[in-house]
């Protein structure tokens, strides 16, 4: 089984896994995969949106039950997730929707957000909404890529498998080093 037949028959489960935290660099890959026909792009970015809300509605459950506890251990950062939270509360929309955007805020701004008590009636539609911007925002970057990676990804694949022999035969010489300096240490 080649490369390309597992990304066409895993592909979407992959990434819906993949981006269910920082999925930024699974989504793009998602796209160079559209691009390059094996997948389907509006399925890609249905993929990646479900996994983006399934991930941020976990974090955001954990920051309603926990985020108290989880965000007394930076208390250092005090006045940070105070205004964080006033912002919250002011403009939600702005603050859901915009926290996917923002590199390493992916994982601490749903916990924020479920911290802060935001209904989650309200929460809920913000988040399948910038989920869906994103998804579109990211595929598309890596549907657009896709024509530079191609011709690389091609080869790529008629590589792979001398790789993977040469990553063998390394692995195998270094073991039987080891074995013998092992071996001999004991003697």
């Amino acid at each position: 089984m080649d490369i390309n037949s597992l990304i066409t028959e895993y592909g979407y489960a992959a990434l819906t896994v993949g981006s269910l935290a920082e999925g930024e660099t699974i989504t793009l890959l998602g796209g160079v995969a559209a691009h390059q026909g094996l997948l389907k792009f509006p399925l890609v970015v249905i993929a990646v949106a479900l996994g983006g809300i399934i991930g941020d509605q976990l974090l955001y459950f954990l920051g309603r039950r926990f985020g108290h506890r989880i965000l007394a251990r930076f208390h250092h950062h005090q006045d940070k997730i105070n205004r964080a939270q006033r912002l919250i509360q002011r403009r939600p929309w702005l603050f859901v929707i915009g926290s996917r955007f923002m590199y390493g805020f992916r994982i601490i701004g749903p916990l924020l957000i479920g911290a802060s008590r935001l209904p989650p009636k309200l929460f809920l539609p913000l988040n399948i909404v910038g989920a869906i911007v994103w998804a579109l925002i990211f595929t598309t970057l890596g549907y657009a890529g896709g024509e530079v990676i191609g011709p690389w990804l091609h080869h790529l694949n008629q590589h792979l498998k001398h790789l993977v022999w040469l990553g063998l035969a390394v692995a195998l010489v270094l073991g039987i080093r080891l074995w013998l300096k092992h071996r001999h240490k004991r003697q």
